[in-house]
């Protein structure tokens, strides 16, 4: 059974994509640990990389070139100061010289050593290829993102349904919706509380609290970033932020120092439902536009459906409940983990194997539960909000302009957010008894229509806006 972490959910890193950014990145550092352990790292003469499939259809515009270099120079995408990846950029660029790992300089051409292919290689759309040229003799490693940041080599045992297979080593260890419950009943614990027992068998309770007040933290200061910074974004299609300004109008002449102050800040503002609306897209659109930028945001699920989670969690912080701690960010954490986690196992969390529904259907579920949970529904309930917001994201394709996380995925989050809260106040005047589409049967048909879906509308810019709106319309 896989067995999956709330950290393994929601990862800090870089933006503007999970799977084509924080993914390669993990990858090359992967492999620079498989040189390492096979002893042939100090024997690298030359180095090339190659982009299958959506890494190269979209890469350009997802940054995975950038990726690939910071990752193979040794940079970590938890804590790179975000300042000074465009320095590490350019100096590769103009030196042609790549400081491999931060250890040893190799020459290293981009055009050419970084070579893009439109083929998809069988396992998965997400390929990338390590060549490694040691004594006239080139020695390959593949890797495939599948998703969220996750990153599997195709040699790992598979099963029928193409499915990586972990051995698990929680105690209450969980695939489906009906598992989860079975748990809740037979501990008598919210689904928050059955999720800690799983984390506590892995991490002492500080570490649990410190990782998740991290996760929090960037998330808070990701969303003041982009609420605070002004222009357009990079990338060349000249998209204006918009967090700024929707935030200028909102928060009035309040005066605060930081973002703590600034949360507290945002509970004393007119409230009425306009104004909700406003904050909650506002929330969103911050986050994204930070993503889009190569930011650093929290991965939830992945980079391109990272503002929904942060929104929602942050309009129950200063709209539903002015008293709220860090053990409510905890159990919302918490929630919106597994939740994930079941449709990771189920399904996919990747666009580039299941479309949009895959990224801002799941973080809408994922978000939806959470909220639930901290709303006072029951555990039943709790499934059946993340059900209805899944149920109405089903068939989203992803199709970004230019291959850039920038239209129409900034909006989306912003959607997402809506739909989520939306979905857990129903859930939260539903009787379960009465549902007929329960979350496992949601999760298997987000499945099927992923697989069903036709492959130009999964992330590779050839169907859809991508094809729809011509660059030279921005």
């Amino acid at each position: 059974m896989e067995c999956i972490s709330v950290f393994d959910m929601l990862k800090i890193g870089i933006g503007p994509s999970s799977s084509h950014t924080l993914g390669p990145w993990r990858a090359a550092e992967r492999w620079i640990q498989e040189l390492k352990v096979k002893n042939r790292f100090d024997k690298v003469e030359k180095i090339t990389v190659d982009l299958y499939g959506s890494l190269s259809l979209t890469g350009k515009g997802h940054a995975t070139d950038y990726a690939v270099l910071l990752g193979l120079s040794g940079a970590d995408p938890e804590r790179i100061p975000v300042e000074t990846i465009d320095i590490i950029i350019a100096d590769i660029k103009n030196t042609n010289t790549l400081f491999f790992n931060n250890e040893k300089k190799l020459l290293f051409d981009v055009k050419q050593q970084i070579v893009f292919n439109r083929k998809f290689l069988p396992f998965h759309a997400n390929g990338m290829t390590f060549s490694a040229l040691i004594n006239g003799r080139n020695y390959k490693s593949t890797y495939y993102s599948i998703g969220g940041g996750f990153v599997v080599q195709e040699e790992r045992k598979i099963s029928k349904a193409n499915k990586i297979i972990f051995y698990c080593t929680f105690p209450y260890p969980i695939s489906y919706g009906d598992e989860l419950l079975k748990f809740c009943k037979q501990l008598e614990l919210p689904i928050s509380g059955v999720v800690l027992e799983n984390e506590k068998s892995i991490r002492d309770m500080d570490s649990i609290d410190f990782e998740l007040n991290r996760v929090w933290n960037t998330m808070l200061e990701c969303m003041y970033t982009g609420c605070h910074t002004e222009g357009n974004l990079p990338g060349g299609l000249n998209v204006r932020r918009r967090a700024y300004d929707i935030h200028e109008n909102l928060i009035g002449d309040f005066k605060y120092e930081n973002h703590e102050e600034w949360l507290k800040t945002i509970r004393k503002t007119e409230v009425k439902f306009r104004q909700i609306l406003k904050w909650v897209s506002c929330f969103a659109l911050a986050v994204n536009e930070v993503n889009a930028s190569l930011g650093r945001v929290v991965t939830a699920p992945t980079n391109g459906s990272a503002g929904v989670i942060p929104a929602v969690l942050m309009y129950y912080m200063v709209i539903e409940n002015h008293d709220a701690d860090f053990e409510h960010v905890k159990r919302f954490l918490l929630v919106a983990g597994e939740i994930g986690s079941i449709f990771k196992k189920g399904a996919t969390i990747s666009a580039a194997m299941g479309g949009c529904q895959a990224e801002i259907g799941v973080s809408s579920a994922m978000a939806a539960g959470a909220l639930c949970e901290l709303l006072g529904g029951t555990p039943e309930q709790v499934l059946v909000a993340a059900e209805i917001a899944m149920e109405h994201h089903l068939g989203l394709t992803c199709d970004p302009i230019g291959g850039l996380v920038q239209v129409p995925c900034i909006e989306r989050n912003s959607m997402g957010a809506i739909k989520a809260i939306n979905a857990a106040e129903l859930a939260l005047d539903t009787d379960p008894n009465n549902v007929k589409v329960p979350l496992d049967k949601v999760v298997n048909t987000m499945w099927e229509t992923a697989k069903d879906m036709n492959t130009k509308y999964k992330e590779t810019s050839e169907g859809g806006l991508a094809i729809g709106v011509n660059l030279t319309d921005c």
